[in-house]
């Protein structure tokens, strides 16, 4: 129920990052620019210089010293921010796995673009699914108005999960693309994320020595540690995420449907399978296909990590699954791998496409929907 009005305006999805990262008040924001994300952080720091935003704002050399402050702003106590994409990435990895074995609830948007070479600042999800194995949670917007309530849900799920939270948008796409959103008003905002509490397992603090991540005296329990943090974590963060985002929908109407979104499927005998921005230009093509008799739905991945094995576990009931990837890997696409590996019975087509920023759009789906029902393609395909 909506207590408070909402305030109506058009963004950016980079805008939509940053007006939500100020509503959810960080108290370390770390800075490094890279395209297509260098706006987000432009625009933080406006707010900090004008006073809007009560934050340390840190320009750093890097994206591993960005992602170096805000684990330690994390392990002290504080609510943290940072944000990149593609080869930034990369350059922090080894600090991502520090920030995810450690527990430190840092927030990070990630606006997805091509890894070179050849060089190239368009979309592709490569350098977000790099995540994929560290214990991050990796969640992926389809609209900019998602952005905006993805990025102010990504910090209570961190906070309450003690896991670090990548929030993905699709570069240019969304990044740099208009659309009317809906603001929560602050007071709204402060309900649902109050405070940040330091449940952080280990904390720094002034004048207390402490030492972590050194080497244990037995390796079973950095074994451990790393089963109860990528595997054990993982699984229990699923019911988070959906608590959340029903909370998150009482207050200000908008619900996503948690782990995933279902679309049309309930009658269909067929679903297509996606993530990012392009779901959009995928349910165009669905409605499509429907208006010509064709049984098909649709399931969106909200979240790659963690995965929604449940969920997924549900497509063995289709005839055919139609697996959209905009990565790639020897074995075909990340998502379609992953989900192959889970159903025995449903017919699965992994479909790449859209890599290195090329467009593809609700025609593509609609031709290629209707090719992998067809029996056209083969298991894995990958269109140029």
């Amino acid at each position: 129920m909506k207590a408070l009005a909402a305030q109506k305006t058009a963004l950016t999805g980079n805008y939509a990052v940053a007006y939500a990262v100020k509503m959810a008040k960080p108290h370390v924001i770390a800075a490094y620019p890279i395209t297509p994300q260098t706006s987000i952080v432009e625009k933080l720091s406006e707010f900090v210089e004008r006073g809007e935003l009560n934050a340390r704002f840190v320009n750093v050399e890097s994206e591993f010293a960005a992602m170096s402050v805000v684990y330690g702003a994390a392990m002290a106590g504080a609510r943290a921010f940072t944000a990149t994409s593609s080869h930034g990435l990369l350059y922090m990895y080894e600090a991502t796995w520090w920030t995810a074995l450690s527990r430190a609830p840092v927030v990070m948007a990630v606006v997805t673009r091509t890894i070179g070479p050849p060089w190239n600042i368009h979309v592709e999800h490569n350098d977000i699914l790099v995540l994929r194995d560290t214990g991050w949670l990796i969640a992926m917007a389809e609209t900019v108005q998602e952005v905006l309530d993805l990025t102010i849900q990504a910090f209570r799920i961190a906070e309450t999960a003690v896991l670090p939270t990548a929030v993905g948008l699709d570069g240019f796409v969304l990044s740099h693309s208009t659309e009317p959103v809906e603001l929560p008003p602050q007071e709204l905002v402060d309900k649902f994320l109050p405070p940040r509490r330091p449940d952080v397992p280990l904390l720094l603090r002034p004048g207390e020595a402490v030492t972590f991540g050194n080497l244990p005296s037995d390796n079973r329990d950095h074994a451990r540690h790393k089963i109860a943090t990528v595997y054990t974590a993982q699984r229990e963060a699923k019911k988070i995420v959906s608590q959340v985002d029903e909370e998150y929908g009482r207050l200000t109407g908008r619900r996503y449907g948690g782990l995933v979104e279902w679309y049309k499927a309930d009658d269909a005998k067929n679903v297509v399978v996606c993530m990012g921005a392009w779901c959009s230009d995928a349910k165009q093509a669905v409605e499509s296909l429907r208006r010509r008799g064709i049984s098909v739905g649709l399931m969106r991945v909200r979240f790659i990590r963690p995965f929604p094995e449940e969920e997924v576990a549900k497509l063995d009931q289709y005839e055919r699954v139609v697996v959209y990837d905009r990565d790639i890997t020897p074995l075909g696409g990340v998502l379609g791998t992953e989900i192959k590996a889970l159903l025995s019975r449903a017919r699965v087509v992994n479909i790449v496409a859209g890599i290195a920023g090329v467009d593809f759009d609700a025609q593509n789906f609609y031709e290629t929907i209707q090719k992998a029902l067809d029996g056209s393609y083969r298991e894995v395909e990958f269109v140029v």
